[in-house]
């Protein structure tokens, strides 16, 4: 069920999405909706403290056989 919901936001906030909204071919209520649902999403899946770049890469070497040992390994052949 849609609800109607009322934002104050300042004029050329407003008019910037808009701009953003018509590029992509979307509604700015769209937008909004997207958005709010990715929030949502972040917030359940627990990586909202991590940097967009940080979080992309998250889980990626999760099935790799490297682990701590090798990384410490890595670092002493590196650094000594």
């Amino acid at each position: 069920m849609q609800t109607k919901l009322t934002l104050r936001l300042e004029e050329e906030v407003i008019n910037k999405a808009k701009r953003v909204a018509r590029k992509r071919g979307k509604s700015l209520s769209k937008m909004v909706s997207e958005y709010f649902s990715y929030l949502a999403s972040e917030e359940s899946s627990g990586n909202t403290d991590l940097p967009p770049i940080v979080r992309s890469m998250y889980g990626k070497l999760s099935d790799s056989p490297v682990d701590e040992t090798d990384y410490k390994k890595f670092l002493e052949k590196k650094h000594l």
